[in-house]
């Protein structure tokens, strides 16, 4: 049988996270732009808008925006 996933695995955001990792191997900007603002939208859910989130960002999620941030400085670069 499959592997059972654990409690983090079945959050909403943890999948949004693979899959924007994923995308980010396989250099798919566009894809990332559009996973990085769900993966957003899912961290601000429970708050709303203006609710200031106290939550720490998993060292995953950094990992995750860093590579974003330098997938895009590699496609804004002249050639």
């Amino acid at each position: 049988m499959g592997k059972r996933m654990t409690l983090n695995e079945r959050r909403l955001g943890d999948r949004i996270l693979a899959a924007l990792e994923l995308a980010l191997e396989q250099k798919h900007l566009d894809v990332a732009e559009h996973l990085v603002r769900a993966l957003e939208e899912t961290l601000t859910r429970f708050g709303g808008p203006d609710a200031v989130d106290h939550r720490e960002l998993s060292a995953g999620m950094l990992q995750a925006f860093d590579r974003l941030e330098a997938l895009r400085r590699a496609a804004h670069r002249m050639p």
